[in-house]
């Protein structure tokens, strides 16, 4: 597992560029991914939601787009500039200006047990120091009968492998150098893609933790896969 303080860093050294690289490197896929989340999250109808890894904000900003101004958003990070500039884009519309952003390490949340509704957290969870202590650190926030939703990259379709892998490791690293000045941070991001776990190793680790009702949905040939999971009653 990745060791925690090394990776904030990195987030903060790419942070000023990280939305426009993200966008560049998916091809804009990143929006649809994001949409298809907030959505599944809306089918449940949760009244606060605390939004891990945030980064830049845009799984929060999208949360409220989607499900209103009636839910309480926050957004935690463990990288302060990804904080930073997400406060800036908060200033953007009226209607994320109640969302709330503050420093939180997915390893130790400054939540109280039982106090959301639900969680969510896009590519953040492949870079936890401990995967299995945050599963449960999560948990422990969660009110009985909340949802973990968890957008992160996945193993793709078989046929689909080859294509991707080569694309992983020769040309992501190279073109996210050019738009970002950095190529050792995506050498590491795309190494953790490549050895993060497929859909249904992931959801044996759901179980492990303590979840119930586990699902998983592959999208864009299972590239990567939104996996939610309950709190049981």
């Amino acid at each position: 597992m990745p060791e925690g303080k090394k990776v904030s860093q990195m987030f903060a050294d790419i942070s000023s560029r990280y939305d426009a690289a993200n966008h560049l490197l998916s091809g804009g896929i990143d929006f649809y991914w994001r949409r298809v989340l907030t959505r599944l999250v809306r089918e449940y109808a949760p009244k606060d939601i605390a939004d891990l890894a945030t980064g830049s904000g845009d799984v929060a900003f999208k949360l409220r787009e989607t499900l209103g101004t009636g839910v309480q958003i926050v957004g935690l990070d463990f990288c302060e500039p990804m904080l930073q500039k997400a406060r800036t884009k908060r200033a953007a519309k009226p209607i994320y200006k109640d969302i709330e952003f503050t420093f939180g390490d997915c390893m130790e949340l400054p939540l109280p047990s039982d106090s959301v509704d639900a969680v969510t957290i896009a590519f953040g969870l492949r870079n936890f120091e401990d995967r299995q202590r945050g599963l449960m650190e999560i948990l422990r926030v969660l009110r009985p009968g909340g949802r973990l939703f968890i957008l992160e990259f996945s193993q793709p379709d078989k046929w689909v492998r080859p294509i991707y892998y080569f694309y992983l490791k020769f040309i992501l690293p190279r073109v996210a150098a050019l738009a970002t000045g950095d190529k050792s941070a995506y050498d590491y991001l795309a190494g953790t893609i490549e050895s993060f776990p497929t859909k249904e190793a992931l959801k044996q680790q759901l179980r492990r933790a303590g979840y119930n009702a586990i699902k998983a949905n592959g999208l864009t040939f299972s590239i990567v896969a939104i996996h939610n999971a309950e709190k049981a009653n």
